[in-house]
């Protein structure tokens, strides 16, 4: 191995490190508790390293979003793999997003309510961004019912899911009707 390979080997270590740490920091103690000497405090690297690695908070936020983005697209896709029909994948689909949600606030946030700087439905939107729509798009769009836009059906039943997230998670929502509120947006939105 070159040492130009070891460097760039280690450089990636710590930004992983870094992201893994702002994202434990801000499921522990949310966002307002990541700052970047808190962030050089616990990895142990001075802050002039965190910012060879990231310009501010608002980076970092971003390179949790694409991470999260990667993770949902995963657990959404793997929840879908093992339904069976339509209505079954919509319904595990629309349970795994919520289920992601709930299980990492943090990194939720930082996908869908901070600022990470991240284009969202632009040609310059990041893969990560661009492959979680399409694990939900795989499954919705093959519900979305005759003259319905795949991708725009895709979008508000997301906009549904994160509704019922964003209202879950802030207490607006009894939760003993949560099964009922994901049959209610598979059977009432999807054409099944």
């Amino acid at each position: 191995m070159s040492v130009q390979e070891r460097k760039e080997r280690e450089r990636a270590g710590r930004e992983r490190l870094i992201v893994a740490t702002a994202r434990e920091l801000a499921e522990q103690q949310g966002w307002d508790a990541v700052t970047t000497r808190r962030l050089a405090e616990r990895i142990e690297y001075s802050q002039p390293v965190l910012y060879s690695h990231f310009r501010g908070k608002r980076e970092i936020i971003g390179a949790v979003a694409l991470e999260g983005a990667a993770e949902m697209a995963a657990a959404l896709r793997s929840a879908t793999s093992a339904a069976d029909g339509p209505r079954a994948r919509v319904a595990a689909l629309a349970r795994a997003y919520l289920d992601f949600a709930e299980r990492n606030p943090a990194v939720y946030d930082a996908m869908f309510q901070l600022d990470g700087g991240l284009a969202f439905a632009r040609e310059d939107t990041p893969e990560p961004l661009k492959d979680a729509f399409a694990a939900l798009l795989e499954s919705l769009g093959e519900v979305a019912g005759d003259g319905v836009h795949p991708g725009v059906f895709t979008e508000v039943f997301w906009a549904a899911l994160h509704g019922v997230a964003t209202l879950t998670r802030a207490g607006r929502l009894p939760p003993e009707y949560a099964e009922q509120r994901v049959a209610l947006l598979v059977d009432r939105l999807a054409v099944l």
